[in-house]
C-alpha cells in the first residue's frame, strides 16, 4: 500500500476516473482548489516581504526628511518687482522650484501676502479674490482666509502654506516657506 498525500491528490473537475480523461489532462494534472491553496510558509513569506518593502519605504521616507533638513534653508529668489503688481492685484510664480506654484497678493499698498498656490485638499489651484478677502478653490469650494491662509470652509484638512518674502528697494524676494498644519 502506497502512503500518499492528500495535499497533492487530484480529483479531475469532471469526476471521471483518471484512465478516462483527456491525455492532455494526463500530462497536467493541475486540481483548482488545490492550485488556490496557501500553506503556512508560503503565507508568512509573503508577511514579510510586504513587511519589509513598508520598512523600506518609511526609512525612505525618514531619508529624506533628514537630507531636507540637512539642506536647511531654501534659496532666495526674486518673484517681482512692486511695479509689477497692483493694490488689489495678484501675481502667480513658483517657488521653491518650478513645480511649485505659488500666489502673491497685495491687499493694500504697504502688505504684501503670498502663499502656495495648491489646495491643501486634492492640490487644485486656488484662485485669490482680494476685494472678498479670501482664496477659493473652485473643485470642493474650499475657502482660505488671504490674512493668514487658514482654512474658513470646506473639505481642505490644512492651511495654505505661507511664502516668506523680503522687499529690497523695489524688488521682491521669496526667502522660505512656512507650513503649518493648524
Amino acid at each position: 500500500m502506497v502512503d500518499e498525500d492528500r495535499n497533492y491528490n487530484t480529483t479531475p473537475p469532471d469526476g471521471k476516473a483518471p484512465s478516462e480523461q483527456p491525455e492532455w489532462r494526463q500530462d497536467f494534472p493541475i486540481d483548482v482548489p488545490q492550485d488556490n491553496y496557501i500553506s503556512r510558509r508560503e503565507f508568512t513569506k509573503f508577511l514579510v516581504l510586504i513587511s519589509a518593502a513598508f520598512t523600506v519605504g518609511q526609512g525612505w521616507i525618514v531619508w529624506e526628511n533628514w537630507q531636507r533638513k540637512r539642506r536647511g534653508k531654501l534659496p532666495k529668489v526674486k518673484v517681482a518687482t512692486l511695479d509689477q503688481i497692483a493694490v488689489g492685484g495678484s501675481l502667480v510664480f513658483f517657488y521653491p522650484n518650478e513645480d511649485e506654484p505659488c500666489v502673491l497678493v497685495r491687499p493694500e499698498r504697504n502688505k504684501l501676502l503670498a502663499y502656495g498656490q495648491k489646495c491643501t485638499h486634492l492640490s487644485c489651484a486656488v484662485i485669490p479674490e482680494v476685494k472678498k478677502d479670501k482664496f477659493v478653490c473652485p473643485c470642493h469650494h474650499g475657502l482660505f482666509a488671504m490674512e493668514d491662509g487658514r482654512v474658513l470652509a470646506g473639505p481642505p484638512p490644512r492651511p495654505l502654506p505661507r511664502v516668506k518674502l523680503e522687499i529690497h528697494g523695489n524688488d521682491i524676494y521669496a526667502t522660505d516657506m512656512e507650513l503649518r498644519t493648524a
